[in-house]
């Protein structure tokens, strides 16, 4: 299949075309770098350097692409908060060029990356499909809105479309991981106090309503994402829309995770108490029923101790990277 991954030189949107690279599908991608690596994207790619709302309708007339992952969007819960402007332009007008190209062109196959952000804080977990979608930020809001647009598209179009709404993803596959100018993410963030690059971590409350007084969140293998990519990308039907949460189905908390990295990498990991953060739950964790029942999808990589192995390989080679560097 010949498939067009948009913000392929993203941390998501590296591994998913890596493994359908490997898998033998043809991969396009369109990438505009502003936050991608360009050494993150597979050797077989066409490559289209580009913002995807100004190349997306050219790429689709030339290419003959049957179908579509699309990763590019700004994702910064803090910055969105700040600049929605940006957020409502770069991931809601960017997506509705994206579907009107499709139609255009008819291209009937897409698979979405959606976010738990949609539901915002809910008052119970396992968290299903079921659960009221409540954005407590422009960025969980503008996925929310994408999601709205990919259903009437869909029933309106005859596009065949799936939403995956993540969790917490960590990890790596092989040279492919999180490496990103401004990072937010917990594991990487304590692989990098690992490293010497950061003094210490930060636990933003240490008196939550959970066993150690931590928060918990539910961490997905960045691999296991990839995987249900595909699968939805089989499972898609003409004129219908998709949605599916996509987490391990377990939930650890900051203190574990930094005792496992302190574990993993042998170094002792310095971590602070700070006050809590605003609107951040006790804890996140999903249910990936719906995906495991209807897609047949089936996580492999749930442990912590495989999750921050993965991740800690990636960090030690860009640390490996950064000393020889000139």
């Amino acid at each position: 299949m010949r498939i067009l991954v948009t913000g392929a030189a993203g941390y998501v949107g590296s591994v998913i075309a890596h493994v359908l690279a490997e898998s033998g599908h043809e991969i396009i991608v369109i990438d505009n770098f502003s936050t991608g690596n360009r050494d993150a994207l597979p050797n077989s790619a066409i490559l289209i350097e580009a913002d995807v709302a100004e190349a997306i309708d050219e790429v689709l007339g030339t290419y003959n692409v049957e179908a579509v992952i699309h990763c590019a969007a700004r994702s910064l819960v803090g910055e969105s908060v700040e600049h929605p402007e940006d957020y409502w332009q770069h991931n809601v007008v960017t997506t509705l060029r994206l579907l009107e190209a499709m139609r255009l062109h008819k291209v009937k196959n897409l698979v979405f990356s959606s976010t738990a952000a949609t539901y915002g804080e809910p008052e119970s977990v396992p968290i299903t499909e079921e659960f009221p979608t409540l954005p407590t930020n422009p960025y969980g809001a503008t996925k929310l809105a994408i999601d709205y647009a990919i259903s009437s598209y869909a029933a309106a179009h005859g596009i065949g479309a799936t939403s995956l709404r993540y969790f917490n993803v960590a990890g790596a596959y092989g040279k492919v991981g999180e490496n990103r100018e401004i990072e937010t993410h917990l594991i990487p963030l304590v692989l990098q106090v690992a490293l010497g690059h950061r003094e210490k971590i930060m636990m933003f409350g240490t008196d939550w309503s959970t066993p150690d007084g931590t928060p918990i969140r539910d961490y997905i293998h960045i691999r296991d994402l990839a995987d249900a990519h595909i699968l939805a990308l089989e499972a898609n039907q003409p004129g219908t829309h998709n949605i599916y949460n996509l987490g391990s189905g377990d939930g650890y908390s900051v203190k574990q995770v930094i005792e496992m990295c302190r574990e993993v990498t042998g170094h002792p990991i310095p971590a602070e108490v700070a006050p809590r953060r605003a609107g951040d739950p006790a804890v996140l964790v999903a249910s990936s029923a719906k995906i495991m029942q209807e897609l047949g999808w089936q996580p492999r990589y749930t442990d912590l101790h495989t999750i921050v192995s993965d991740a800690w390989e990636f960090t030690k080679q860009l640390g490996n990277k950064a000393h020889s560097a000139p």
